[in-house]
């Protein structure tokens, strides 16, 4: 099975004060299987970045099947799944929240991490 790469990127010019030199992608299409990297209120396109990356690997927000939010603090918690809440509503996702000391920026506060099914029968 060939697995399609979606915006490819090296971390030496995304972070360029960690020092690091690492080849990474914003999404992987593996079969029928869309898995995004984590999310954060960093702007791919003054867009949206859940959805334009489901949208790039041919999904959508109703296909999401798996999602995990990372908080830096737990009082950012009901503000975020307001609006995780709103974005998704009738698409049930499996949902697993988690308290973090950290993201990679001191500035990030929210990280959100998607998997998606395409294809297949919702319900």
């Amino acid at each position: 099975m060939t697995h399609r790469r979606i915006r490819p990127f090296n971390t030496r010019d995304t972070y360029p004060e960690q020092a690091l030199d690492n080849d990474l992608c914003q999404a992987v299409v593996a079969g029928d299987t869309v898995y995004l990297r984590g999310q954060v209120a960093q702007d791919l396109d003054t867009r949206e970045n859940v959805a334009v990356l489901l949208s790039e690997a041919g999904a959508e927000l109703a296909d999401i099947c798996k999602c995990t939010v990372y908080l830096t603090d737990v009082r950012h918690r009901e503000a975020v799944y307001r609006v995780l809440g709103e974005r998704l509503r009738g698409v049930f996702p499996a949902f697993t929240g988690v308290v973090v000391v950290a993201l990679a920026r001191p500035e990030w506060v929210v990280e959100v991490d998607v998997t998606a099914v395409t294809g297949g029968a919702r319900g």
